[in-house]
């Protein structure tokens, strides 16, 4: 039954195809062949299509020929030829649009290959385009890079697999940043197993992990909330035994922080700090971030001398930031003095400091205090803006002096709105 049903199909396919190549079509399109089908969108004025897409280990058809590799890697055995041709006329206005936006600095070989990725059809495998494309032209590493570059403006998802592609190709001299380039670009997609695969790869290809790979790794784990494959590659970077840089540490904290492991983030921060070595900017504000919304306010206090410590200057938001940590663990006057040191650094505080202070004596019902503190404001020319008035209004309103609040708010919209005049005639 079967072999009758197999000669059937061999019947029907032999007007096009020989029995040889029709056999290899099926064996290849088998349950076991490497073959894999993924959407590929190579112009983004064109409906995307699914193509077959592949890296056999031994045979492929291309152009109703059989195709003979070594290995996978694109090296063609002899006696077999790979067949070039350039796109014909007939292209959509399209087409003809992105080809126009090529580089004008681009070699004659790099256009090639980029007007046939451009018109890529269905009916074409971009493996094979690819190795005939380099058995033809003979591309050098500058002529990969230059392709690549304009295959990620076209299509990023098409730029993967002709990177993939290129990582073992002879001619594009790869090295061990390419595949870093390459492990980051996955990540970035959140394609975690392409990513890993690919890692696994370029090591046995012997290529070996340095300090930047690992960093990549951890940032990849760590958005991935794989806290223990993050820790595992920066126990690898210490490893290395080469002083570790701030972007390792700082990735590392960032893991920490996303897994809610602030203990460990501050501790991994002092021991930057013992080796002279600060964290970036985003980094401390993070870190920061986290114990404010934690309400952890000796926690924030000491990571703001840190970033004290470490030479960055703080801005109003840190600021914000620390005040939010005191005015939530319920330590007001620590949240004022915190203002009150801003306002000495030249600093003055923003709206949404002084809506957290008035958040903050409310919930303790001392409406004295929070006058007292909007008056010293206002003597230091500080206005009171929309977030904190609506607080105020609020908290008026609900002890019952509706009119006084009406007027409060005239007068702050007529003062505010001179003193705008008077600084706009001041700037002319």
């Amino acid at each position: 039954m079967i072999m009758s049903r197999l000669f059937g199909m061999i019947m029907l396919s032999a007007s096009s195809l020989s029995l040889s190549s029709f056999l290899l079509n099926v064996f290849l399109a088998g349950p076991n062949s490497q073959l894999h089908h993924r959407s590929l969108n190579i112009c983004k004025y064109r409906e995307p299509f699914r193509q077959t897409c592949s890296r056999p280990s031994s045979a492929c058809l291309f152009h109703g020929e059989v195709v003979n590799f070594e290995g996978g890697n694109g090296e063609i055995k002899e006696g077999l030829k790979l067949k070039w041709h350039d796109v014909g006329p007939e292209l959509t206005e399209a087409q003809k649009h992105e080809i126009s936006q090529l580089s004008p600095t681009m070699t004659k070989r790099c256009k090639a290959i980029m007007r046939r990725l451009i018109c890529f059809s269905k009916e074409e495998n971009l493996f094979l385009l690819l190795a005939s494309w380099v058995k033809t032209m003979r591309p050098k590493r500058c002529d990969w890079l230059s392709v690549l570059k304009e295959v990620k403006r076209v299509d990023v998802s098409l730029f993967l697999e002709v990177m993939e592609y290129a990582l073992v190709e002879e001619s594009f001299e790869a090295n061990v940043r390419d595949y870093t380039k390459l492990i980051d670009s996955y990540a970035k997609y959140d394609r975690l197993h392409d990513a890993q695969k690919l890692f696994q790869s370029m090591k046995t290809r012997g290529f070996l992990c340095d300090q930047v790979t690992l960093t990549v790794l951890i940032n990849m784990y760590s958005k991935a909330a794989d806290l223990r494959h993050a820790e595992e590659a920066f126990e690898d970077i210490k490893l290395l035994k080469s002083p570790m840089d701030k972007r390792a540490y700082g990735s590392m904290i960032m893991a920490y922080i996303r897994a809610k492991k602030l203990e460990l983030a501050e501790t991994l921060l002092k021991d930057m700090e013992a080796e002279q070595v600060f964290a970036g900017r985003e980094v401390y504000k993070a870190i920061l971030r986290a114990f404010s919304l934690a309400g952890d306010a000796e926690g924030a206090q000491r990571v703001f001398n840190s970033i004290q410590f470490a030479g960055i200057v703080p801005d109003s938001r840190f600021c914000a930031l620390l005040v939010n940590a005191y005015c939530m663990a319920g330590k007001i006057e620590g949240a004022r003095s915190t203002i009150e040191n801003m306002r000495v650094a030249g600093l003055k505080p923003n709206d949404k400091c002084i809506a957290l202070m008035l958040v903050a004596y409310r919930k303790k019902n001392m409406l004295d205090r929070a006058l007292d503190f909007l008056m010293e404001l206002e003597r230091d020319g500080v206005v009171v803006e929309q977030e904190a008035s609506e607080v105020l209004a609020q908290w008026l309103r609900g002890l019952g002096v509706v009119n006084e609040v009406e007027v409060a708010l005239r007068e702050f919209l007529v003062v505010k709105e001179e003193r705008k005049v008077a600084s706009n005639k001041a700037k002319k």
